[in-house]
Parts: structure tokens; sequence; C-alpha cells
């Protein structure tokens, strides 16, 4: 996980804006399989949106257990989505320079 400037949050913000939620947290909670999904979505795109369909007024607890997990940086909540940030390990597939 890495630190963020307020510069940087708001470059990776702007890139997220036009970003559709790929993950959703409904009924089940966080679980493994949608950590696993956020993970695999990052490895993807190194810029996600989880949105909080379901317990929204734990959203900020359950954004930093998932950052945590998977080693992600949360970027921000605005309203109930959430905005993850994992630079992909494969140089070849690093989009988004910050």
């Amino acid at each position: 996980m890495i630190e963020l400037n307020s510069k940087q949050r708001k470059k990776l913000e702007k890139k997220a804006h036009e970003l559709e939620p790929l993950v959703i947290v409904g009924g089940n909670g966080v679980t493994e399989s949608l950590e696993q999904k956020v993970l695999d979505c990052l490895n993807a795109h190194e810029l996600v949106k989880v949105k909080f369909n379901e317990f929204q007024d734990e959203k900020r607890e359950l954004s930093e257990k998932i950052a945590e997990k998977i080693d992600a940086t949360l970027v921000r909540i605005i309203g109930n989505i959430a905005i993850f940030y994992r630079e992909s390990d494969i140089e070849e597939k690093r989009h988004i320079k910050i």
C-alpha cells in the first residue's frame, strides 16, 4: 500500500470519474470471493470502483479492510463508492502514472 499526496489523489479521482463500478458489495458483505474479485480487477485495470449497495454505514471500515487485505490503496470514498488503486506488478501493464 502506498501513501498518496493530495495531488496524486486528485489525479486518480479524475481518472476514476468516468469508470463504472466493477464490484458491488451486496447482502453477503465483504467475503473472500469479493476481495479476490477486487484484486483481480486491480490486476487488470489498476484503478477500480467498488459500490456499496448494502453495509453503507460501514463502508469506511470495510474499504480499509479490503485495501489492507489485498495490499491496495484506498484513494477516496465518494458517496457509496470506494476507489481503489494498486500499481500493476507487470511493468507492461502499468498504464497509470502517478
